[in-house]
């Protein structure tokens, strides 16, 4: 994936379901945030959050030395779109969501739409887990290199995407307008060249193999 925001600092955010590898490594300037039992998966791979936030049902034992923000159990943000909030609030537009893939599958839904919901405020986030990342574009382009493989598939968000153009993949699209009840664009394939996704009004789930 051509990430141009690479410099950009990113807010990590650790969910509790089950993690591979932890696949990353923060830098200065970025910051990574616990959300509830994502603190077990941090420990287990030898970090230590700058936050921790949660109404701790999925944590048993809360730790000492770390800052905590102790939220309620009965509450309109998800654990995890709370530390989005968060996130925003300190002026970071990237995210990266980890342990929010697997397990219950209300939970997954909930983060594709907290994607959603980043999308909207004009940042970028990747929910990374399973072998795949997913991200959420709004009248917008994600662009892939030549060296993507696998399985991309993209899904209109809302009643309707316009100007739906692929270039590059197996199946191609050229001004379409998706729509939330056909699921047109699964199961497409990256084919060894350059490739984007993009669209012209509206907002598209994208999901492919691999890292962001």
């Amino acid at each position: 994936m051509n990430d141009k925001g690479s410099n950009q600092p990113i807010c990590y955010i650790v969910g509790s379901a089950a993690i591979e590898n932890a696949a990353f490594a923060p830098k200065a300037g970025d910051f990574m945030i616990a959300a509830d039992g994502g603190y077990a998966n941090l420990q287990k791979a030898g970090l230590q959050p700058d936050l921790l936030v949660g109404d701790f049902d999925s944590l048993s034992d809360i730790p000492a030395g770390v800052r905590i923000i102790r939220l309620p159990i009965e509450k309109n943000d998800t654990d995890t779109l709370y530390a989005v909030r968060l996130g925003l609030e300190k002026g970071y537009k990237k995210f990266y969501i980890y342990g929010g893939i697997g397990g219950r599958l209300d939970h997954t839904i909930a983060n594709i739409q907290t994607l959603a919901f980043i999308a909207e405020q004009g940042g970028t986030g990747y929910l990374v887990g399973g072998g795949m990342t997913i991200t959420v574009i709004k009248d917008g382009r994600l662009a892939f290199d030549a060296r993507q493989k696998g399985v991309i598939s993209i899904f209109c968000l809302g009643d309707k995407a316009e100007g739906v153009t692929l270039t590059g993949l197996k199946y191609p699209l050229t001004d379409y307008t998706m729509t939330k009840s056909n699921p047109i664009g699964v199961s497409n394939e990256f084919i060894g060249t350059e490739s984007t996704v993009e669209v012209r009004n509206g907002m598209l789930a994208i999901l492919w193999n691999g890292e962001p």
